[in-house]
């Protein structure tokens, strides 16, 4: 059986590694001005951060219904089944279009499979899938082991402003004016499919390190790592913060990512991130 994978634009896997797993992509979009840009494609993350410093934040929207199925019945001429892997269901209607899109499909089995996650790590679930698929493993298989691979992942972040979030409607009223009084930078993480704060912490600084703790809680625990670290126009302190971790964790194979467009417009410029799970 012959198996496609496809993810949306917000795993920001780079293009050549798309090309190398045959990983299709299909794109989320942001909005300025009712002018629309979809990401990855018609807006690169340079470019949107550079926009963003002379115009109103854009709102964002997930792919029209029709793109799914038109991207189905296109893999359907070359392949049996196809691996949808999408950011959290929580966050975005992009998945359950997904869902819908492969029900009103003929000639391929839709396996739509939510990473309850978005960024790179997200990413992490389609690589896998891919190389699987490239294998040759049934379907069934590669989300038994995307299952596997969603019990050790973690990923955690901290935003500069929580204005972003609380207005996009990612995270409550209440927890970013709390936030915002005690002028706190809140550890973020997905839990039930939601951005929730995991701990408050002070400064930026000692948020990065407590990221660093909960790494070494895992990674010290024994086996190999795969980890990737994500930032927000912050690619300098993003490269030395990399290098001081392969430094610290040699069982750990470090990459680094960003915050494209999309999720860039909910957690605002500086946000630093990073995720990880057990190979």
């Amino acid at each position: 059986m012959k198996t496609a994978v496809i993810t949306d634009s917000t795993a920001y896997i780079p293009k050549e590694l798309r090309e190398k797993w045959n990983i299709h992509m299909i794109p989320l979009s942001v909005i300025f001005d009712h002018e629309t840009y979809r990401e990855e494609i018609d807006i690169s993350a340079e470019e949107f951060y550079e926009e963003v410093k002379q115009r109103e934040l854009p709102t964002t929207s997930m792919p029209p219904i029709g793109e799914f199925i038109e991207l189905f019945e296109k893999l359907a001429k070359d392949y049996d089944a196809v691996i949808s892997i999408h950011l959290s269901s929580g966050i975005s209607g992009t998945y359950q279009g997904a869902v819908s899109a492969g029900e009103m499909v003929d000639g391929i089995k839709v396996y739509p499979f939510d990473s309850e996650i978005s960024a790179m790590v997200q990413g992490f679930y389609a690589l896998e899938a891919a190389e699987l698929a490239e294998q040759g493993v049934e379907p069934e298989k590669i989300i038994e082991r995307l299952n596997e691979v969603k019990k050790s992942i973690r990923a955690y972040f901290m935003v500069d402003d929580l204005s972003h979030l609380q207005r996009g409607g990612r995270l409550s009223s209440a927890q970013a004016l709390i936030g915002s009084l005690l002028q706190v930078k809140p550890l973020l993480h997905f839990e039930d499919k939601k951005i929730v704060p995991y701990e408050k912490v002070r400064t930026r600084k000692k948020a990065m390190n407590r990221v660093v703790e909960l790494l070494a809680e895992d990674a010290n625990s024994g086996g190999e790592y795969r980890a990737v670290v994500i930032h927000a126009n912050r690619e300098a302190e993003a490269l030395e913060w990399k290098s001081e971790l392969e430094a610290q964790f040699p069982n750990v194979e470090f990459m680094l990512s960003y915050f494209g467009p999309v999720i860039g417009t909910h957690l605002g410029e500086g946000s630093m991130g990073m995720g990880w799970y057990k190979k």
